[in-house]
């Protein structure tokens, strides 16, 4: 049961690169704690031969998440800004970078603060406006930068569209699916070269596990990477690539839970008063709506949301939930709430990237939606977070 494409989502989700143990029969791959291998001779080996090179968890993970991406390559990282870097990494000096002006506030810093130092060079625009990326290109433009939908703005690029005007020009086109996930999007699929993912979020699934990837079918960028993969070093555990591994057998549950949930809250919201503005792909309001419904199975399960009163009023709401818990990250079970301009986002203050102050994002959990709804009228109308639970 290595894999069958044939297969539906779900199916493959389950059983690509996950044969039971030949061994014991363990429906469950094994985790391989071990960081060496014995050799049967020099130079000889059962496939494997030290852990940052290579480790049957790992090797079940990457299998799996690869056969989901409609991949023929798939690394896994330690982070996602690891898989990120390691993207990167296959610049030179001199090179170019379109990058979303709406981007996550890590990839920002890793770009502005790591790689243009060592002598990349970028531009941050708009990337749902055909002009603005013209306008944005270089003679020396190798890369484009994608996320659909952005973080934390949810704005919504049409990914084959950018890819064929990126690849017209001898560049490649990089999508990171964290929000969407293979479930939600196939960027591959549309034409990108290369597809990043925090495993962190919906791949792992529950709060607890850290980790990343890249997927692609480019031959060439596939064995770059796996050596970049093994020479920098920056892999994950075996306990973490099991982790990962245990989520993504949920995958598709969880998110049609998730948006059926932030379809609720989205709808809440946009009729709410205190609200000045929804930002969910769902929404026939959304800009990129048509776009979204072109290319994703769902919209998602993430919303952001502007107040009026300013980042006062946007501080207050966010510490007066209750069931959406104020921390960083998504994806999980769990529903949580979050200022951007002051967390996950605070690196890209003056910058093009920059969040409105007033700015709110939730990831929306598996908790019930009116439970949810009602925490954030309460909060809204200016409760405050309960002590304890």
């Amino acid at each position: 049961m290595s894999g069958d494409r044939g297969w539906a989502f779900e199916t493959r989700a389950i059983h690509a690169g996950q044969d039971p143990d030949p061994t014991t029969g363990a429906v469950v791959p094994p985790l391989h704690l071990a960081s060496t291998f014995a050799q049967t001779a020099v130079g000889e080996h059962r496939g494997y031969e030290y852990s940052r090179s290579d480790n049957p968890t790992r090797h079940a993970l990457e299998t799996c998440l690869a056969d989901l991406e409609g991949a023929t390559h798939g690394l896994a990282f330690a982070s996602g800004l690891a898989g990120e870097d390691a993207v990167l990494r296959l610049l030179s000096p001199g090179d170019h970078v379109v990058l979303s002006a709406d981007a996550y506030g890590g990839t920002y810093r890793l770009v502005d603060r790591v790689h243009a130092p060592a002598g990349i060079t970028f531009t941050a625009t708009d990337l749902t406006d055909p002009a603005a990326l013209a306008g944005a290109w270089r003679d020396e433009t190798r890369l484009v930068w994608v996320e659909s939908p952005t973080n934390p703005m949810l704005s919504i690029v049409d990914i084959a569209a950018l890819a064929a005007f990126a690849h017209e020009r001898g560049a490649r086109c990089v999508v990171d699916n964290t929000f969407a996930t293979p479930y939600l999007q196939q960027p591959l699929a549309l034409g990108a070269d290369a597809v990043v993912h925090s495993t962190t979020k919906y791949l792992g699934g529950h709060s607890d596990v850290v980790g990343g990837f890249v997927a692609t079918s480019d031959d060439e960028l596939g064995t770059r990477l796996r050596f970049l993969q093994n020479a920098v070093g920056a892999v994950p555990a075996p306990f973490d690539c099991y982790l990962v591994l245990r989520g993504i057998k949920t995958l598709a549950v969880r998110m049609d839970r998730q948006c059926a949930n932030a379809r609720t809250v989205a709808h809440a919201l946009d009729a709410h008063p205190a609200v000045e503005r929804v930002f969910w792909p769902g929404l026939a309001t959304h800009p990129g709506h048509a776009v979204a419904a072109r290319q994703m199975r769902d919209f998602g399960g993430m919303v952001s949301f502007t107040v009026h009163g300013g980042e006062e009023a946007a501080l207050r709401t966010a510490a007066g939930t209750r069931l959406f818990t104020l921390a960083e990250s998504l994806g999980a079970v769990e529903s949580l709430i979050e200022h951007p301009g002051r967390m996950t986002h605070a690196s890209v203050a003056g910058t093009p990237g920059a969040v409105p102050s007033n700015l709110l994002r939730l990831s929306v959990g598996l908790e019930s939606p009116d439970d949810l709804v009602a925490d954030l009228t309460a909060a809204l109308a200016g409760g405050r977070r309960a002590v304890g639970r």
